[in-house]
């Protein structure tokens, strides 16, 4: 079968376009993917099978909407006019298209008018994102219009995947059929995510975030949070890796604290380094704000943190409430840097809390890993294609 992934992010750093593309090509499908360029990568790259074509650059810059807007639609544009190009030399036989955006599905309408499937694969739910994302109101023409755009995304494609249970709820409440949408959390690959020993020998306390530095992930309150433990546990350091529109702003909080030498702020990494930078950690932390998206929004992160045997304090988010318990990850309340700090120093002292929270984590894992779920998207693909899955 012939599989093009369509996705406006970094793909070496996307662990959810990159596990599905590789879960594909193992199985024996051929798989293109389109996606964003770094300085000094090249245009056509083979890795792991996978051909990455790498179309456009990207720096985290968008404080407005309409410089924000120019690059989703100039990639829809050049991802549409590749695609095409592709599809004629040799036509796909689904094209399966990674949002946000939203109407990034439509790069593939001459594949689709072809006899093309198509996946709509909704990461972030969009008018929500945008809400957060530029403080708009739900009742803002802005939200109602991008509303609109899920709806006629959603009907453009012949199915939808969304990444938790929540937004598969608000999406079947507006948008698309309940027999047309399936729900794929973004699950730890075992293969990558797994127990690893540490290669640092320190007695330094570790803390670790990576992810990306939106307002809705809170790093502020996490930085505000360490600064208020930092005399009680003195060897602690917080490794935060990342790009996003807060970046500034957080390395302004860090010197205004004078925090320089305890909290980095470091780049991005390939999704193949985070299971080390995990393992080296004592702690990992997502102190995201229970606040609209943020408040629904699925955390990666913490499947990784259990998958190679790190405890994870979380912010009590209704959407990571709804899938963890007590017994798997350490809650604080969201939003309170005081809670967060006395729950870092908490774990930073009871290593049979830690211990028991790994424990029971990794036995979690076992069941909720991709090497598990994967059976679910080869069941779509193949309905989709109607072709039988040789997994």
């Amino acid at each position: 079968m012939r599989i093009c992934m369509i996705a406006y992010t970094f793909y070496e750093s996307d662990g959810r376009v990159l596990m599905y593309a590789e879960a594909l090509s193992k199985r024996g499908d051929h798989v293109d993917v389109i996606a964003l360029s770094r300085e000094r990568q090249p245009f056509l790259e083979h890795l792991n099978s996978v051909n990455v074509y790498r179309i456009q650059k990207r720096t985290y810059n968008e404080k407005g909407k309409l410089s924000y807007a120019v690059k989703l639609v100039r990639f829809l544009i050049n991802s549409g006019l590749l695609l095409t190009r592709q599809h004629l030399k040799e036509p796909y036989d689904l094209i399966h298209v990674h949002s946000v955006p939203d109407f990034e599905v439509f790069a593939g309408l001459i594949p689709k008018l072809n006899g093309a499937k198509i996946i709509l694969d909704i990461h972030d739910i969009i008018p929500e994102f945008f809400a957060a994302k530029f403080n708009q109101a739900k009742n803002s023409l802005m939200f109602n219009l991008l509303v609109l755009v899920e709806k006629i995304s959603c009907a453009f494609s012949d199915h939808v995947i969304i990444a938790n249970d929540l937004w598969q709820k608000r999406l079947i409440s507006r948008s698309v059929s309940e027999d047309a949408c399936s729900v794929i959390l973004n699950y730890p690959d075992p293969e990558m995510f797994h127990p690893l020993p540490k290669a640092r020998k320190d007695d330094r306390f570790v803390i670790v975030y990576p992810g990306s530095l939106n307002w809705h992930q809170g790093l502020d309150i996490a930085i505000k949070a360490f600064n208020h433990i930092k005399d009680a546990i003195p060897m602690a350091v917080l490794d935060i890796y990342g790009q996003g529109g807060e970046k500034k702003e957080l390395l302004c909080l860090i010197s205004k604290l004078e925090l320089e030498n305890r909290i980095f702020i470091k780049q991005n990494v390939p999704t193949r380094a985070i299971p080390q930078i995990i393992a080296n950690a004592d702690l990992g932390i997502v102190p995201k704000r229970a606040v609209s998206f943020g408040n629904e929004a699925f955390s990666t992160k913490i499947l990784e943190f259990m998958a190679v045997g790190v405890p994870v304090l979380v912010s009590a988010t209704k959407i990571d409430q709804y899938y963890f318990s007590d017994s798997l990850v350490k809650f604080f309340r969201p939003g309170d840097y005081i809670d967060m700090a006395e729950n870092i120093l908490l774990l930073s002292k009871d290593k049979k809390l830690r211990k028991n929270l790994t424990k029971n984590a990794l036995k979690f894992i076992e069941t909720n890993n991709w090497g598990v779920k994967k059976r679910q998207y080869f069941k779509i693909i193949d309905s989709l294609t109607k072709k039988s899955s040789c997994s």
